[in-house]
């Protein structure tokens, strides 16, 4: 029997034991039926209205009977009755076998055929079943996926599916044929991610979809934590390619020299306070993006200057002796975490695909970002400030969860009429003297004791809770899901001044302060006032100045020196092409 046949045969299989599960599951409900004490009265009284003879004599005795057999029940035969299995059932069983559990719920199960670069960049947010050429076939049998995925440097010389798609690479080929058969038959997406240079049969194999770019940003890997730590020259010459020749000028100004495909290209671009690049050449616009999200300012190194451009003599020292703001970091920071982010490509990528039934949406990739703002409003005004906060964020929020006291105020109107989901939950306060003096003196931000947050938190449904005590901006709640996403952190917020003061250290080291800036930006520290927490944590009761003793990781993010009153940035935020300076 051929491997399509094989499929297809799979597929009935699975359709025949769904409906042998439904079948089953009728027979039990109709078994049950029967055997109910409401339906055998019925049966005696119907009986005794068509017959009203003996049946009427015999009734009283009928139903006496009815009722003494109603109190028993009758275990074997419950034992015989088997258990009523899905195909759901079966799916999730079938991935708990291979490894593979909860992948229907939190993450997008995908069977990958990529590029180690692009391995590492997905891997936070898909569950991945890598394939080989030696067992492609048997994985892809064995296991239940939603999608596959396949990159094009995945036919880069030196990897297991080196030259696929190539005459001359033809057992690789086939087995890559054979797995989209096997996906096609079962329904299941097929995406080719068309990020490199392949052998162009490898794009006619029959993809459903063929996206024309690399998987983004990965900010766990490029981002500016800890960039104070990064050891490395503060210019660095980022070689694309073994051809690639370093202009002597730049070596004369000891500019360091990194190959892009480095191991240590992120620490490189996190140490250095700007990065060349080599013009026009591949992948030139995904370095960029990488160097912005570590905070690096970008030159661009044309192979034949331009009259009106800046010399590198020249704007190579003037960049590496000023070195990035507070501003610029976050500004590049930011757009890139917005519209670069490898959870923003895989969400365009999954984009209007075609999955099979009971396989979550496209907005698992995002998922990680849901935020639920918990406030406490207590009047009319403070609702209306917190509606029109949340509404001009550039990161909406996905619910805000308020006490049911405040649950009609205006302000929330507004939200629900905005499409914003708000829940109530009843806040209980303290009301003997003994719990009045317990509570005094553990209030968290706002005002609220721990327990108080707690009880918000437990109606909260998103991974991420933000704790509302006043105006933010339009951009504070999306740099502190930005800072969340590239560090691990489990809460992030500023730092606190009973643990670390308000002064900077004296002496200027590189030790504790982002960049010899004063101002604490992306740093672990032992304290913190909370502003983005994991709900999880929140729901613990926890008082925040005993988080770091019981293992959460803090990250400081310091404030946004860039911003006006109202939390905009003032002037353009737009970030130049050739620098990455902020307009």
């Amino acid at each position: 029997m051929k491997r399509r046949e094989q499929s297809q045969t799979e597929q009935l299989r699975q359709a025949l034991a769904e409906r042998e599960a439904q079948l089953q599951e009728a027979q039990a409900r109709l078994a049950a039926l029967e055997g109910s004490t409401s339906l055998q009265v019925g049966r005696a009284l119907t009986a005794a209205a068509k017959r009203p003879g003996r049946s009427l004599v015999r009734l009283p005795r009928d139903l006496y009977r009815l009722w003494r057999r109603s109190g028993t029940t009758n275990h074997a035969e419950r034992r015989r009755v088997e258990p009523v299995r899905s195909f759901d059932a079966e799916r999730q069983e079938a991935r708990l076998l291979t490894g593979l559990g909860g992948g229907g719920t939190d993450r997008l199960v995908a069977a990958t055929v990529v590029g180690p670069e692009v391995q590492k960049a997905i891997d936070p947010y898909l569950s991945s079943v890598v394939l080989r050429p030696h067992d492609a076939q048997i994985v892809m049998d064995a296991v239940d996926v939603d999608l596959l995925l396949v990159s094009s440097s995945a036919a880069a010389p030196g990897s297991s599916w080196a030259h696929v798609g190539d005459p001359a690479a033809v057992d690789r080929t086939r087995a890559l044929h054979w797995v989209l058969e096997s996906a096609g038959s079962r329904g299941i997406p097929t995406v080719l991610l068309d990020d490199g240079t392949a052998p162009p049969a490898l794009r006619r194999l029959g993809f459903d979809r063929v996206y024309k770019g690399d998987a983004g940003v990965p900010l766990h890997l490029f981002n500016p934590v800890a960039a104070e730590l990064a050891l490395g020259p503060e210019a660095v010459y980022v070689r694309t390619g073994p051809d690639t020749v370093v202009p002597d000028v730049l070596l004369e100004l000891g500019v360091g020299v990194i190959d892009v495909d480095s191991p240590g290209l992120a620490d490189a671009l996190r140490a250095a306070n700007v990065a060349v690049i080599p013009e026009s050449t591949p992948g030139e616009a995904a370095l960029r993006r990488r160097a912005w999200a570590c905070g690096t300012r970008v030159v661009s190194h044309p192979a034949v200057p331009a009259p009106e451009s800046e010399d590198l003599t020249v704007s190579v020292p003037r960049l590496r002796s000023l070195g990035p703001t507070p501003r610029e970091v976050r500004t590049m920071l930011r757009q890139v975490f917005l519209e670069e982010a490898t959870p923003v490509r895989l969400a365009t990528l999954l984009e209007g695909l075609d999955f099979s039934e009971g396989t979550p949406g496209t907005e698992l990739p995002l998922s990680g970002r849901g935020v639920a703002v918990l406030a406490d409003p207590g009047s009319a005004e403070e609702t209306d400030r917190l509606a029109e906060d949340l509404l001009s964020s550039r990161l909406r929020p996905a619910e805000v969860v308020v006490p049911d006291t405040a649950g009609r105020l205006p302000g929330l109107q507004r939200l629900r009429a905005e499409g914003v989901t708000v829940l109530t939950v009843h806040l209980s306060a303290p009301d003997t003297p003994e719990e009045l003096e317990r509570e005094a003196g553990t209030t968290g931000p706002g005002g609220l004791a721990p327990g108080q947050w707690a009880a918000l938190a437990e109606r909260a449904t998103r991974p991420w809770a933000y704790l509302w005590t006043g105006t933010i901006g339009g951009h504070r709640l999306v740099d502190l899901v930005c800072a969340a996403e590239c560090s691990g952190a489990d809460a992030v917020g500023i730092p606190d001044t009973v643990e670390h003061g308000t002064e900077p250290d004296e002496g200027g080291e590189r030790g504790f302060f982002d960049r010899n800036t004063g101002v604490r930006q992306y740093v672990f520290v032992t304290g913190i006032e909370p502003e983005l927490a994991r709900t999880d944590l929140l729901r613990k009761s926890w008082h925040p100045r005993e988080w770091n003793r019981r293992g959460t990781r803090l990250l400081a993010l310091g404030p946004d020196h860039g911003t006006g009153p109202d939390g905009d940035d003032e002037g353009s935020t737009h970030v130049d092409a050739s620098t990455g300076a902020v307009g």
